[in-house]
């Protein structure tokens, strides 16, 4: 008679035992301390030279001077805005792999970003949408059609919806609304300019205001990603092992479908979306966090700001007096991380 005792693990539960506790605390505190040492280079370095004294004087005591301007107008508002949009693109990212149970997974596989996108070609073609203010709009209701869409093709046919339809559905759809989108800004290239610039994914043209105007929806996806940390390591597992264990797969995957929903949603709004931080940062973390998505999520929180802000400060110093968006660097440094992910023998394993 085999007990509970003597019956092989799963590997997953396996691997998850044998990366210490202290590794991961230890990771979360080293990443904490690079995150402050990020956001202080933010805001010390830019495309306009200040003496870091008069940085840092203005931080604390603003004169009204030119830096001040510079500190608080430019530096200290795209600082905050990398800092909530890399941290939703990241979770965002790391629940659609854990969905998915895909480790070469991002919220575009699930036409979240796509269906944003095509919402603000919409809005910018048929109402004359222009500014992030009326992106935002625009740019949640895409993203909640585009993800209630693939959820619903997905569950078509028996049973619930698998990770495989979900990803079928999700690639289709954005390849639609992809399309789409390119044809309209073709047929009115002068309407759609300023949205082509938006599109590279920057964090240098919102300001503090229009940031708090989609952080409330981040927040709530926050908390649902943080609450679902214990039911998607059950979800890993599979479907069948999951129910066995207690976890309704049907409540997970719809609940992180919507906090997907939320962070990249809105951080789409805010920056047009930046390429390969939600692909990217899970995998990183994973390797000192072992696969437990608690601390996958908690980590990816800290480390994909670390990636947007550090790509956003090296587009700013490479270019002087121009700037590089954050987008095409973290597209420029995911690139190759992809490529060696496809190549890894182990990169299946969540």
């Amino acid at each position: 008679m085999t007990t509970d005792a003597s019956r092989p693990r799963p590997p997953e539960e396996r691997r998850t035992e044998q990366v210490p506790r202290a590794r991961r605390t230890l990771g979360l505190a080293v990443l904490t301390f690079v995150l402050a040492c990020v956001l202080a280079l933010s805001v010390s370095f830019g495309a306009n030279p200040v003496p870091l004294r008069d940085v840092w004087q203005n931080v604390f005591h603003p004169d009204g001077s030119e830096a001040a301007s510079i500190v608080w107008t430019l530096r200290v508002p795209r600082t905050f805005v990398g800092i909530v949009s890399g941290l939703a693109f990241g979770v965002a990212g790391a629940l659609v792999q854990a969905i998915t149970r895909n480790p070469l997974a991002d919220p575009g596989i699930l036409g979240v970003n796509a269906g944003a996108g095509f919402a603000i070609t919409i809005g910018v073609g048929l109402f004359g949408v222009s500014g992030i203010t009326g992106y935002v709009w625009f740019s949640f209701l895409g993203a909640v059609v585009a993800t209630a869409v693939v959820y619903a093709i997905g569950s078509c046919g028996r049973g619930s919806a698998s990770p495989v339809t979900l990803v079928l559905a999700g690639v289709a759809l954005t390849a639609v609304l992809t399309a789409f989108s390119t044809f309209l800004m073709l047929m009115d290239e002068e309407t759609f300019r300023a949205f082509r610039n938006w599109g590279l994914g920057s964090i240098a043209r919102t300001s503090i205001p229009d940031a708090l105007s989609v952080l409330p929806f981040i927040a709530v996806g926050l908390v649902i990603a943080f609450c679902l940390g214990g039911a998607l390591n059950a979800v890993a597992l599979g479907d069948d092992r999951a129910a066995s264990l207690g976890a309704s797969v049907i409540r997970t995957r719809v609940a992180g479908i919507a906090a997907v929903t939320l962070l990249a949603g809105g951080a789409t709004a805010l920056t047009g979306g930046i390429a390969f931080v939600g692909l990217m940062v899970p995998h990183v973390v994973r390797w000192f966090t072992g696969p437990d998505q608690r601390w996958i999520i908690a980590c990816t929180a800290l480390a994909s700001p670390v990636l947007v802000l550090g790509a956003d400060v090296i587009g700013r110093l490479v270019a002087r007096p121009g700037e590089i968006e954050a987008g095409v660097l973290t597209a420029v440094i995911g690139a190759p991380v992809l490529i060696a992910l496809v190549r890894r023998r182990k990169a299946a394993g969540l």
